[in-house]
């Protein structure tokens, strides 16, 4: 599912903010955001403009400038959101009239996406030598891309949940790296891009340290698998600043493929102990979610804490035991809840 950065939203309740005569909180989805005082009232539309969203040079942005103007040689010039603290109260993008923006027609729904048509782009970073090496093409075929949905961007995807056994994983914070193991031979890639051993990709040599393709071509063999994908987070020295303070580089996995399917949990740990590769830790197995964690600020305190080594938390991703397809997302049921105090403590 592509990222809806800019969206028409309804304001779902507006609340004061204490001792703030000009500012107070709107919510729309399952965010937070402050906004000038008596500009929106509930049940309001509005543009809802996501973290992350990288929005162009236009007049309707400039008052953005002093605290959100960058500039580099991928994006250019524009305004980058990310999560930002207004009388100690937590504002989670960014929320504007519809009217301001002519472009929009005036029968616009609901949910109507209009990144594209606002000119929004997701806001990139150069990744680091030390996550990568030389790319050699895009992703392969069963190698999909790893974005996880926030749940405050579908707050809906809660009830979803609501009778299944579900489990907590860490997310943990490094760069989204994967292997693959097909007909046209072994892959190594990062988050966008299939990588080639070229003594640069730290990532490589650590699969070559771990012996990770004699294992699993051996694994496909006794399981007559034609294909194999295994997705996990690169944590490290040098990458994302090392928040979980590592000495030395670490995968932890996430997803399992076998002939393009995801597996389940069990599945999943299982083939983690036969390969021996660490997968992410495992916080919670339960059932029903939705009744116990009723909303949205239930989730997100519960993704609140610290990895072992005292780094502040990212969050938690959290996935039925079994895995069940969601319209919603068009994919895979899945989620993630990310910790809002490493929000304020890390965002750059």
């Amino acid at each position: 599912m592509n990222r809806k950065l800019a969206s028409i939203q309804e304001i779902i309740k507006i609340e004061p903010i204490e001792g703030a005569d000009r500012i107070e909180l709107a919510y729309v989805l399952g965010w937070q955001c402050v906004v000038n005082k008596g500009q929106f009232k509930p049940a309001d539309k509005a543009v809802y403009f996501e973290i992350d969203s990288f929005l162009p040079i236009k007049e309707e942005f400039e008052f953005m400038r002093a605290s959100s103007y960058r500039k580099t040689d991928i994006m250019g010039e524009g305004f980058r959101l990310k999560t930002m603290k207004f009388r100690g109260q937590i504002s989670q993008g960014l929320l504007l009239p519809v009217d301001q923006f002519p472009e929009i027609r005036e029968d616009a729904q609901l949910g109507d996406d209009v990144t594209e048509l606002l000119g929004v782009r997701k806001w990139e970073i150069e990744e680091r030598a030390t996550t990568g090496g030389t790319t050699i093409g895009t992703l392969p075929y069963d190698v999909p891309h790893t974005d996880e949905t926030r749940i405050q961007a579908e707050p809906e995807l809660l009830k979803e949940f609501s009778g299944l056994e579900y489990y907590i994983s860490t997310k943990m914070d490094g760069s989204s790296h994967s292997v693959s193991l097909d007909e046209n031979g072994f892959h190594v890639t990062g988050h966008n891009y299939e990588y080639k051993d070229d003594g640069k990709s730290a990532f490589y040599e650590l699969i070559k340290s771990m012996e990770l393709e004699k294992k699993m071509k051996a694994y496909a063999k006794k399981n007559t698998l034609h294909v194999l994908t295994i997705q996990g987070e690169f944590c490290a020295p040098g990458i994302q600043k090392n928040r979980l303070k590592l000495l030395k580089p670490e995968w932890y996995v996430f997803t399992i493929r076998e002939d393009g399917k995801r597996v389940g949990l069990n599945r999943m740990l299982e083939i983690c102990r036969e390969l021996e590769v660490e997968s992410v830790p495992i916080e919670e197995i339960d059932m029903d979610l939705p009744s116990k964690y009723t909303t949205v600020e239930a989730l997100l305190e519960r993704a609140d804490g610290e990895y072992p080594n005292g780094g502040k938390k990212e969050g938690i991703v959290i996935r039925p035991t079994e895995p069940v397809f969601s319209e919603r997302i068009s994919g895979a049921l899945s989620m993630k809840v990310v910790n809002n105090k490493y929000l304020l403590k890390n965002e750059d």
